[in-house]
C-alpha cells in the first residue's frame, strides 16, 4: 500500500509525526466583570496539521519530487491525502510556519537525474473538501 496525494504516489513508510498533537476541541476561556470564568468550547471543523516526514527512512525520486513541486506552487489546490491505512483527508499545503515542501539530497549529485534520491517532508493542513460540480443538463 502506498501514500497518495491526489494522483501522487509516495511511500508509505512516511512518518506522520504530529498525528497525536492534535486537539479535536476548540476552547476559549475569559472573565466576567463578576470575577465568574466564562468558557465556551466547539468541535474543529478542520485545520488539522499533517507533517509527513521522512527522518532518514524514505528515499523519493526526483521525479515525485518535482510532481509535488508542482503542486506546492498551485495556489488554492486542495488535494486527497490517502494514507496508507486507508484513511483519507482533504489537504493543503500548510505555509504558516515555514515551507510546505523541505527537499534535501541523499547524496551530492552535480547534474541529477529524475531517478536522484531525496528525503521530503511535507507539510499538509486539512480543509473541507471542495464543492461537487454541477451536473451536467
Amino acid at each position: 500500500m502506498y501514500i497518495t496525494l491526489d494522483d501522487v504516489q509516495l511511500d508509505d513508510q512516511l512518518q506522520w509525526v504530529n498525528e497525536f498533537d492534535h486537539d479535536a476541541v476548540a476552547q476559549t476561556q475569559e472573565r466576567s466583570i463578576t470575577g465568574a470564568l466564562l468558557v465556551q468550547h466547539g468541535l474543529k471543523l478542520h485545520g488539522r496539521e499533517i507533517d509527513l516526514r521522512s527522518n532518514g527512512g524514505v528515499w523519493t525520486p526526483l521525479s515525485v519530487v518535482r510532481q509535488l513541486e508542482a503542486m506546492r506552487d498551485e495556489p488554492g489546490r486542495v488535494m486527497l491525502l490517502t494514507l496508507a491505512d486507508a484513511r483519507q483527508f482533504h489537504v493543503i499545503f500548510n505555509r504558516e510556519s515555514g515551507p510546505p515542501l523541505t527537499v534535501v539530497p541523499i547524496e551530492r549529485e552535480a547534474y541529477p537525474t529524475l531517478d536522484s534520491l531525496y528525503s521530503v517532508d511535507l507539510r499538509l493542513i486539512t480543509v473541507a473538501p471542495p464543492p461537487e460540480p454541477d451536473p451536467e443538463p
